[in-house]
């Protein structure tokens, strides 16, 4: 395994943010593909370990493990730096979508767009849910239990609990490393001035989504609607709607949403304290327990506790395609939009980003013709 140089890292990431279409669970496969499999950047190991600590701590799956990752390779400085490089693309997309969004009115062409992206994304992270899933687990019958748990619970309820991804680590960790007593028994089986209050509430509310939101951007959108149309009325249900597209439209972390809500809420001061609400909490929660869980990673018990809570992990990821395409694949152009990126992604290598590209072209073309 060769470390990459820190410029060679940020480019990947500065890459990942510009052109990583498809939310947490896409780019949680792109990772593990480019980094683990094809450049051998980082072991299997440090990447089970970084995602393990990324599910476990609330925030946005996809920017903890890519601050995760950035850790592993130089600490405190990596981490910040990756952080950057990953967030600030699709930051810069989405609040220049904001202002376009404000000045025309409206984005109507976007869902046209969206119509043919969402089940393209499909196709792709099938696959990536596939390959992490092979990468986690291998012949482990136990994590694949735990996988198939998992899937179908996120699958069904369409929300990621944080109570079974520790429940799953137990069962793994007892199993692998049993305690004592159970050795000698029997074995385990929207726009307004930006005032210094409105800005205060804007930050305010995204660090508590940052902070106290487990499951990434599957389970982000609701609480997010409970504060910003509900509680605030910041937005109505269709702006909401429009900032949900925005996200799945852009590259990069799904949670960026929040700047193109907090454009519509306070212009651009609006958009940087909610980022900066949403991400700060996951920075912090990377950089001061990490070199805790590093220490102790080594601790059997503690490596069958984060080979549960992968499994688990790659359970869910498996379960949150099932949702997301009951979403996307709504009539029949989609179904063949969607089966046809699958099939040209598992066959050819065509970078993810001619597919989105086709995919929003074609979703166009249909909504023209109709």
């Amino acid at each position: 395994m060769a470390r990459p140089t820190t410029v060679e890292l940020l480019k990947y990431f500065l890459y990942l943010g510009s052109l990583g279409f498809g939310g947490p669970v896409a780019l949680v496969g792109y990772m593990q593909r480019d980094l683990v499999e094809r450049r051998q950047w980082f072991t299997r190991e440090e990447y089970m370990k970084s995602l393990a600590l990324s599910q476990l701590a609330p925030g946005p799956l996809a920017a903890q493990l890519a601050i995760c990752l950035g850790y592993v390779h130089s600490r405190v400085a990596g981490a910040t730096l990756v952080s950057l490089a990953f967030i600030l693309p699709s930051f810069i997309m989405t609040v220049a979508i904001s202002w376009l969004y404000v000045r025309f009115g409206g984005l109507s062409w976007m869902q046209a767009a969206f119509y043919g992206v969402g089940a393209t994304v499909i196709g792709i992270i099938t696959i990536a849910a596939y390959k992490l899933a092979k990468l986690t687990m291998a012949k482990d019958k136990l994590q694949w239990l735990i996988f198939a748990v998992m899937a179908v619970v996120t699958a069904w309820t369409e929300s990621e609990i944080l109570w079974l991804f520790v429940t799953c680590g137990l069962v793994a960790m007892v199993a692998q490393a049993p305690p004592a007593w159970l050795k000698r028994s029997a074995p385990a089986c929207f726009v307004v001035a930006a005032t210094p209050e409105v800005l205060g509430q804007i930050l305010w509310f995204f660090a508590k989504a940052g902070a106290f939101v487990f499951g990434s951007g599957l389970a982000i959108v609701p609480f997010l609607y409970g504060g910003v149309v509900q509680q605030y009325g910041w937005l109505d249900d269709k702006q909401f709607l429009d900032a949900v597209a925005v996200a799945m439209l852009t590259p990069g972390p799904i949670v960026i949403t929040v700047a193109f809500i907090g454009y519509l809420v306070a212009a651009f001061p609006g958009a940087l304290a909610a980022a900066i609400g949403v991400f700060l909490p996951v920075y912090l929660f990377v950089v001061i327990p990490f070199p805790w869980f590093d220490r102790i990673s080594a601790n059997p018990k503690v490596k069958g506790f984060v080979a549960g809570v992968t499994a688990a992990a790659s359970g869910t990821i498996a379960g949150a395609c099932f949702v997301l395409a009951r979403r996307a694949i709504i009539d029949v152009p989609t179904l063949v939009i969607g089966a046809t990126a699958l099939v040209v992604a598992w066959r050819f290598k065509i970078p993810e980003p001619v597919l989105i590209a086709v995919g929003a072209a074609a979703g166009v073309v249909i909504f023209a013709l109709r």
